[in-house]
């Protein structure tokens, strides 16, 4: 069947749309533009992004002279760089100790952020916890203007009691503690407790923060029980047992000379020293300790 000359005459005038000239311009200035936007937009975030640079003027305090000695091994810049900690932010560290990084971080948040140090119980049983967090108080009261924005929080796993209030912090820290809650019979249970106290008062989509003495890997599980040392994996697990997800490593803070086989664990190594004088020019060689630092994440639910 031969179609009607109307038809033929219609399937004859269609042509495939031909843009003009100016549409050409105007679709290629387009692009010029999108692609620019673009550009301005990545160059932004990679300027706004954290860099070691934003802490390096807290580092250099004088109020840290006794410190300093510490920052080859310990690289606080790049540290805090790695977890993303910004001025504005709610910050959460455990168990500062007598506040090495507290002497940063609490300078640093105190005019746009705050400090939250969740340090031992002051009623605790343990008379080193009452004593420590009493002289980690005294410090931050005789000093308002550096730790304005710091207050003083409870941190001891297994219980209930809060760091923080839920949901509220954006970034949880730890400096070489965990192996604290894994020894003298801690576990995995308290580890983990201690991990889903964290995971609790951040926000969705804060980060965890973890720098820990890293076992060497052929060594047996048992020896984390004493030597101070936890095997990286077996951080990993624990953390995403609690809920987080593994957001990046980094070996800022590895240090290769360490063997991690010591008479005294990692306290052999500097600042420790507990064997005293006995070989240690050998261990002041060798530095601090070869550690794990890690960033993890609370997942946003949806």
């Amino acid at each position: 069947m031969q179609p009607d000359q109307s038809t033929v005459t219609v399937a004859m005038q269609v042509t495939p749309l031909q843009p003009t000239f100016e549409l050409r311009r105007i679709l290629v200035y387009t692009l010029i533009a999108v692609s620019f936007a673009a550009s301005m937009w990545v160059n932004q975030t990679k300027a706004e992004a954290v860099t070691p640079a934003d802490f390096q003027a807290f580092i250099d305090s004088d109020a840290r002279q006794d410190d300093r000695v510490r920052d080859i091994y310990r690289h606080p810049a790049a540290t805090l760089a790695f977890f993303d900690v910004e001025p504005d932010m709610s910050v959460v560290e455990i168990w500062p100790g007598g506040g090495w990084y507290a002497d940063i971080l609490g300078p640093y948040l105190s005019d746009h952020g705050r400090y939250v140090a969740a340090h031992f119980d002051p009623d605790s049983d343990v008379e080193y916890f009452r004593n420590s967090r009493a002289r980690f108080a005294a410090k931050v009261t005789r000093q308002p203007k550096r730790f304005g924005s710091t207050t003083l929080a409870v941190f001891d796993p297994g219980s209930e009691q809060a760091i923080a209030p839920d949901g509220s912090a954006d970034r949880v820290l730890s400096f070489r503690n965990v192996h604290n809650w894994y020894m003298r019979g801690g576990g995995d249970e308290r580890v983990l407790a201690a991990f889903k106290t964290f995971y609790r008062a951040l926000k969705p989509g804060g980060v965890l923060g973890i720098v820990e003495h890293r076992l060497a890997a052929d060594r047996p599980l048992v020896d984390q029980q004493s030597s101070g040392y936890l095997h990286q994996d077996y951080v990993i697990r624990m953390a995403e047992q609690a809920g987080f997800i593994l957001q990046a490593s980094s070996e800022i803070n590895a240090n290769p000379a360490d063997s991690t086989r010591y008479p005294e664990g990692v306290w052999t190594l500097p600042p420790s020293y507990r064997l005293g004088e006995q070989d240690r020019a050998r261990y002041q060689a060798i530095g601090e300790s070869d550690r794990m630092t890690l960033k993890f994440i609370k997942p946003v639910r949806s």
